[in-house]
């Protein structure tokens, strides 16, 4: 083994590979049977037993036994596999999945596949699938015959003890893990765990998720238990220790006699002196030549187009071209000819020439940005091919379309036709090369953005020079170009050095590549050619196919240009088709790596053997060393390490340095990686129209480590990330467009597809169609990788793949991956050239357009920079007097508030019953009407005045205790459609002296959900009696009832349709004020069914406070389109009209599903001053109403005379939803002062309601990040991370609140976030029954203050909230107090010990993808579980995964644990319009929400 040293640091082994040596001790046959063996193995075409003991037959006869030990496992650790690819039976279908060979080299793949054996491995829980998200088929469908599958997982007997390096075993390193495995086999029923199963599983399409019913809980407890291995920062990181670099020099530029003043001048001479000569030969798809273009035809043609060009295209009788303009060249790759013509036209006529790709469709990936590239340059012409315009997308004018974001083009066709000879006397000028552009070339860069880089005649002739000096060209030579000659090497040698030198270049187009791989390497052989210019993936791809051609010569080569030699894979495919061809006359040293980029154009070039330069060089680095940016060799196990070749020597004439990647661009110290920098006069000379990134990119001052610049001369980054070896021989070993810098180290996009593609991905993925690349997600990058998955892969072998995958970056690379994305076959966007758009596909994944159909996202692991949870400091708490006395002290006041004062009013002392106001007002104003009752069409379809709803009430009085004999203070359910019927039971029941309940029906559509809700409040509220109508009876005892309840435990049932015309003998008269008149149930919003007691003074009171607060009297309309069962909207149904004595417009929100207009017709039909809606309504209006504005105008509804509109609600004012609707109604006349929210919750239905007085609602603006620590701090309107909060409404009459301190119960200062309690009359005395969780506090309808005010009672709330004093007047004169509400303490979230609001993390969500139509979050065992409604295609379902992580993590520095997507409709929603989010939680553990997809966050 040679070895060459490093310098004086000994840091760098520089060898050829071992394995060839002893692969060269075979016979050739041996080898090339060996070969083909491999490739087989790679493609996928032979399991990795059959390799094994084909390779050990082929191998015995030149190897010792060990005794005991299987061939071919021994030889797997004495010879590592010498080629990487060779023959296959030539499968025109797989060509183009399987090019990548360029990322494998062995040394890796063993690496990778030895890693993984030592990786202890877990398994991963798999996401749960809709069947119809499935990619419905299987592995089994599409094995070779004469194949077996090898998924098994335990070695069989003729395996020996051993098992091959290179094999992962797919289930032998969970046996040590027997609950992982049996939580596994539990989870996923149908999906094969042990790999036995998975070799016979008959499960086409993954699992179904209706397991066990513990299932998800299972999944969730198990993902908890591995959340927390995060990986930190390694003390031990490697830092660079030698020398600072010197500037390397490349040989001079030999100036030689007869070399032309321009590329220009060369052409006109070879045209005018050897016309014959030929100059380009084009082939077509079957490979034959159809063309070829004579240096004469070249010459004549490009003048004819020149002349044409300038004085032919006119506008307005002025020409159309100036010299200097920029001119599109539109040509595809199989027609050299026509481009190289428009080329070489361009520069004679001193147009700038800017060759693009061909446009196919008006949404190519990348095309917008080729526009705005031609749009920069003032690209007013394009020049193309007559068979190109052809097939360009036409408009209907005929003419071709214009491309999204492309400036207007004039399309012009260059062919013979079309262009006119030039006058005798006329002839381009020739001038000596300049410094004026002479054309401009196109570069994406890693965010997708085209830029077009400048070259000047001069710098195109000089790297001419530098090339022909460095290849060594001679006149008249043959040259195979298999580049695209539009752009990079493929321009500079196929277009403008062959034309310096006459060269005769055959030119293969991509098409032709596609079809026959060998197509190049036959070209080299019938024409003898003397040079090749290449990329590692055409030599890949020769491999293919190479057995069918055993004449092949390739002797006449000598040099073999490799132009991506600076990728550091391309090591591997040099090796393999050195080892195939050398036996047909390849010669190992014309095997020539070049390293070049679009700014730098040609930066380093191995020479040719015939120039004496040193002998080829080989390193062997640590790649976890190389991720620092330091050069180390490998010593330890050889498992994450980076095999590169030399790219040869610096160019003639040029001056290279290695400078830091990031900040001042000192130089590089010898063991240190950095960008490389070429100062010459072969470059680009600057990004067109970007100033500023020019002076960045080609004016670098590169300078020592004292300060001092090391030239004057600028130098150029060439964007190659790499370092000067032993020999002066440059090494790249990544481009910065690869870069991937996750928690300041630095990692390679290209090394990733390695190691992924290291994982046997032959049966799951397409080799050449992985993309990696890094996305920023909470101020760092984070890697992603996206591959295309095969058709007839399954679900279990995919995810297991990707888990494989995960486990190998990580181990290799000691780097996390964020997501891990599968999409279906084919539908990555392209590069122009084959190849995949990483920039376009990294748009789609962060626009959530990507489609995959499988993914797996990481955050737990490689999210490792959040801020540190927040500690509780145990015992030292704070306790209520020291608050009291620090708000004092800092001269805040005591956070207490109270509405007007009720004590004074004359109506106090004459305390009301509702069953007397009832009776005095049938005698008093017996016609009044009351009650004005709309249905769907907006027409009234019931009424009842005073003495109409007295007597209906008496006939109810009379059926209870008549027919159902009850008895004062029994419980009557009351389960009646919104309408009048339930507020004349109401009162049927007050006047019998029985308890009304009043109970939503169930909905005859959906009885098996609504039917036990009501069954439960019966039995809760122990009522004897149900009234109801005749329809809901029949509902109640129906069959589809029995398969619900239990429909013989209802009690008595009485409908109240036709009841007799009798009159009550007495009113019940209570014997207190205190005693009970209703009971109001409602699910709380945590799935609590919880009924509080009114008493009648409380009912009394809060009619009086409503009263007051919105001027109710008798001649006043309100107009109240809410629900009538529970809470405020029971008060407004049933009890404020008999009060106030107003009349009231009923409108049934259920109405509003036919007819979204009718709430707001009525309240314009009426000319209605103050309404009430839920927000549920608002956004019934909102949605449904929106675009039809115009259409209400139309029908004459006017807004202008609502004077307030209160949304009743108990939780945190909708901020957005009340401005839309405001703005979307303002056309209508609607105030935007109008909308404003009430407040109430269980213990008191309306603490706050801004009525029709009073000052105008306030908005504040909360920092987000202050509110999570339970602080309080205002910022500025469109401060990042700040929560808009609008006022709750005013505080009522004869209500009184004060914030409290959630843990030590004392009182709370002006401005700071505690819970919000009240004191008033109509608080509700307390729970009659809390069903599932009957301990619930029973302070909290009688609590103290610990201190201050111990003698006030208090109820809690059981909502977070502050007041704030404002600067604005109240109607008494005095500064107005506003109370400000967050949210439910039930509701809150406790994560990484910070209290979260479950809304705002819904509201980021919804914000994330367009089709998240709504969203839910809630919490088990520690883990965010966010619920997503999709409404759009299912197979968006799974683009919504990672961008629902990415917000979560960005805007609330939080890791969501699960994402589930359902159909729209799925989250619960109470009558209120608030998610029942434990409902929701309920549903998903029982794994009863059936839904879309479910991805569990590792």
């Amino acid at each position: 083994m040679i070895m060459a040293e490093r310098g004086s640091t000994g840091l760098l082994m520089l060898m050829p590979e071992p394995s060839t040596a002893v692969a060269r001790t075979l016979p050739a046959e041996v080898r090339e049977k060996l070969a083909e063996l491999e490739l087989e193995l790679s493609e996928g075409d032979i399991t990795q037993k059959g390799y094994e003991k084909k390779r050990g037959k082929l191998l015995a006869p030149y190897i010792p036994q060990v005794q005991g030990v299987d061939p071919s496992l021994q030889i797997e650790h004495r010879i590592p596999s010498q080629v990487n690819a060779a023959g296959h039976k030539h499968n025109k279908s797989r060509v183009t999945n399987s090019r990548d060979e360029r990322f494998r080299s062995d040394l890796h793949t063993e690496a990778v596949q030895a890693a993984l054996a030592k990786y202890k491995e877990r398994k991963m829980p798999m996401p749960s699938k809709r069947r119809s998200v499935l990619v419905q088929s299987s592995v089994e469908a599409c094995t070779p015959p004469g194949t077996t599958h090898t998924y098994t997982s335990s070695a069989s007997e003729d395996e020996g003890s051993l098992r091959r390096q290179g094999q992962i075993s797919s289930s032998s390193p969970y046996q040590s893990h027997p609950r992982v495995e049996h939580w596994f086999n539990k989870v996923l029923q149908g999906s094969s765990t042990s790999s036995s199963a998975s070799s016979t599983s008959s499960h086409p399409g993954g699992r179904s998720h209706h397991a066990t019913s513990s299932s998800a809980a299972t999944v969730l407890a198990d993902l908890m238990s591995h959340t927390h291995n995060v990986q930190h920062p390694d003390p031990d990181q490697p830092k660079p220790e030698g020398g600072e670099m010197r500037p390397l020099d490349g040989e001079p530029l030999e100036v030689m006699s007869n070399w032309p003043s321009s590329l220009l001048a060369s052409l006109q001479h070879w045209g005018t002196t050897q016309p014959k000569s030929p100059c380009l030969t084009a082939l077509d798809n079957a490979g034959k030549a159809v063309y070829t273009l004579a240096y004469g035809k070249l010459w004549t043609r490009s003048v004819k187009l020149a002349y044409t060009l300038l004085n032919k295209l006119s506008s307005r009788s002025e020409p159309l071209l100036r010299p200097g303009d920029r001119v599109a060249l539109v040509f595809p790759n199989n027609d050299p000819v026509m481009f190289m013509v428009a080329f070489y036209g361009c520069l004679l006529a001193e147009l700038v020439p800017v060759p693009i790709e061909v446009p196919l469709t008006r949404k190519d990936a990348g095309s917008q940005q080729v526009g705005f590239l031609l749009g920069s340059c003032g690209v007013t012409l394009a020049l193309t091919s007559d068979a190109c315009q052809k097939g360009l997308p036409k408009a209907q004018t005929g003419e071709v379309v214009t491309f999204k974001g492309w400036p207007r083009l004039l399309w012009f066709v260059t062919d013979g036709k079309h262009v006119v000879k030039p006058p005798k006397e006329w002839y381009p000028p020739i001038r000596d090369a300049s410094n004026d552009i002479a054309y401009i070339e196109y570069k994406s860069s890693k965010e997708g953005c085209t830029m077009g880089i400048t070259v000047s005649h001069s710098s195109m002739l000089a790297h001419c020079h530098a090339l022909t000096q460095a290849c060594g060209y001679t006149e008249g030579e043959i040259i195979t170009n298999v580049l695209d000659f539009k752009r990079d090497a493929g321009l500079w040698h196929g277009v403008l050095t062959s034309v310096m030198n006459r060269l005769h270049v055959i030119s293969i187009p991509y098409s032709l590549m596609k079809v026959n791989p060998l197509s190049w390497i036959q070209k080299v052989h019938t024409y003898k050619a003397r040079v090749a210019v290449v990329k590692s993936r055409d030599m890949h791809w020769s491999l293919l196919a190479q057995r069918e051609q055993r004449d092949i010569s390739l002797s006449s080569l000598r040099i073999l240009i490799v132009a991506d030699g600076a990728n550091p894979w391309s090591i591997s495919s040099c090796d393999a088709f050195l080892n195939v061809f050398q036996s047909r006359g390849l010669r190992p040293e014309v095997i020539c790596p070049c390293a070049s980029s679009s700014e730098a154009m040609t930066v380093a070039l191995r020479r040719p053997p015939e120039m004496s330069v040193p002998p080829p060089g080989k390193a062997v680095l640590s790649m976890s060393a190389l991720s620092y940016g330091v050069i180390r060799v490998d010593t330890e196990e050889k498992l994450s390490v980076l095999a590169v070749q030399d790219v040869g020597q610096v160019m003639p004439g040029a001056q290279v340095c290695v400078v830091r990647v990031e900040g001042t661009p000192y130089l590089c110290q010898m063991d240190e990686i950095g960008e490389i920098c070429i100062s010459s006069s072969t470059t680009g000379i600057s990004y067109y129209g970007l100033p500023g990134m020019t002076k960045n990119v080609f004016e670098t001052i590169p300078v020592t480590s004292l300060g001092t610049p090391i030239s004057d001369r600028a130098f150029t980054r060439t964007s190659l990330l790499g370092f000067i070896g032993p020999d002066n021989l440059v090494f790249v070993v990544g481009k910065m467009d690869g870069l991937m810098v996750v928690t300041s180290r630095r990692h390679n996009a290209d090394d990733v597809v390695a190691t992924a593609l290291a994982v046997e991905p032959m049966k799951f993925v397409y080799r050449g169609r992985i993309a990696v690349f890094s996305v920023s997600v909470l101020h760092d990058e984070r890697i992603v990788v996206v591959a295309e998955q095969r058709p007839d892969a399954s679900e279990e072998d995919s995810f297991q793949w990707m888990s494989r995958v995960l486990q190998a970056i990580d181990s290799i690379h000691q780097v996390g991956v964020y997501c891990l994305a599968l999409v279906p076959a084919n539908t990555l966007p392209k590069a122009p050239l084959g190849g995949i758009h990483i920039s376009e596909t990294k748009q789609r994944f962060l626009e959530g357009a990507l489609h995959p159909c499988n993914v797996l996202m990481c955050p737990h692991t490689c999210v490792t920079n959040l801020p540190k949870p927040r500690q509780k400091q145990p015992g030292t708490e704070v306790g209520p007097a020291s608050m009291m006395v620090g708000n004092l002290v800092a001269g805040k006041r005591m956070a207490q508030a109270s509405g007007r004062d009720v004590s004074q009013l004359e109506d106090t002392e004459q305390f009301l019953y509702m069953q007397d106001v009832l009776q005095w007002r049938a005698q008093a104003t017996p016609d009044h009407p009351l009650f004005l009752l709309l249905n769907a069409k907006g027409t009234v379809s019931s009424t009842a005045s005073c003495v109409q709803l007295h007597k209906r009430a008496e006939r109810v009085a009379v059926a209870l205790m008549e027919r159902g004999r009850l008895n004062t203070g029994d419980h009557v359910a009351l389960v009646y459609p919104p309408g009048i019927d339930l507020i004349a039971t109401f009162y049927g029941c007050l006047y019998a002296g029985c308890v009304p309940v009043t109970v939503r029906p169930p909905h005859p559509q959906n009885l098996t959900t609504t039917l036990p809700t009501v069954k439960m409040i019966v039995e809760v509220s122990k009522s004897v009696c149900i009234l109801t109508t005749q329809a809901i009876l029949k509902l109640l005892k129906s069959k589809e009832a029995a398969a619900a309840v239990d429909i013989k435990s209802w009690p008595l049932i009485l409908d109240t349709d036709d009841l007799p015309r009798k009159r009550i003998p007495q009113v019940h008269k209570p014997h207190a004020p205190d005693m009970l008149a209703y009971l109001d149930f409602s699910v709380s919003t945590t799935g609590i069914l919880a009924g509080v007691k009114m008493s009648h003074v409380a009912t009394s009171a809060l009619c009086r406070s409503i009263k007051l607060q919105c001027e109710l009297y008798p001649s006043r309309q309100i107009a109240i389109c809410l629900d009538p069962y529970c809470g405020l909207g029971l008060a407004l149904w049933c009890l404020c009209s008999v009060y106030s004595g107003h009349q009231s417009i009923l409108v049934p929100p259920l109405e509003l599903e036919s007819n979204a207009s009718l709430w707001l017709s009525a309240v314009s039909q009426y000319k209605v001053r103050v309404t009430f809606c839920s927000y549920s309504v608002m956004e019934m209006c909102t949605k449904g109403l929106g675009s039809q504005t115009e259409a209400l105008r139309l029908r004459n509804v006017n807004l202008a005379c609502v004077r307030t509109c209160m949304v009743v609600a108990e939780e945190r004012p909708r901020n957005s939803l009340t401005q839309s609707f405001s703005t979307i109604f303002k056309d209508l006349g609607l105030s935007t002062r109008a909308v404003s929210t009430t407040f109430g919750c269980r213990v008191n239905v309306a603490v706050c309601l801004q009525g029709t007085a009073g000052p105008d609602p306030t908005t504040v603006y909360l920092d987000m990040k202050a509110l999570r620590h339970d602080r309080v701090r205002l910022v500025e309107k469109g401060s990042p991370h700040s929560l808009a909060l609008m006022e709750s409404g005013k505080i009522l009459p004869g209500v009184k609140v004060i914030i409290a301190n959630t843990e030590t119960k004392g009182p709370l200062g002006d401005s700071h976030l505690g819970e919000i309690w009240v004191s008033s009359p109509h608080s509700a005395s307390g729970y009659y029954t809390v069903y599932g969780e009957e301990a619930l506090h029973a302070d909290h309808f009688s609590t103290r203050l610990s201190f201050g005010d111990t003698h006030t009672v208090w109820a809690r709330t059981g909502y977070l909230g502050f007041l704030r004093r404002t600067e604005l007047t109240d109607a008494s004169g005095e500064r107005h107090d506003a109370l400000y509400v967050i949210g439910s303490l039930d509701e809150t979230l406790e994560l990484r010990g910070m209290r979260y609001h479950p809304i705002d993390i819904e509201i980021s969500v919804i914000r994330a993808h367009k089709s998240i139509a709504e969203c839910a979050v809630f919490t088990w065992t520690n883990l965010l579980v966010v619920v997503v409604e999709l409404e759009g295609s299912e197979q968006e379902a799974l683009d919504l995964v990672a961008l629902v992580t990415n917000v979560v993590l960005e805007e609330h520095y939080l890791i969501v644990g699960v994402v589930v997507v359902v159909d729209p409709g799925v989250i619960p929603i109470n009558s209120r319009g608030e998610k029942q989010r434990m409902h929701l939680r309920d549903g998903f553990l029982a794994d009863q929400l059936d839904p879309i997809y479910v991805a569990y966050n590792m």
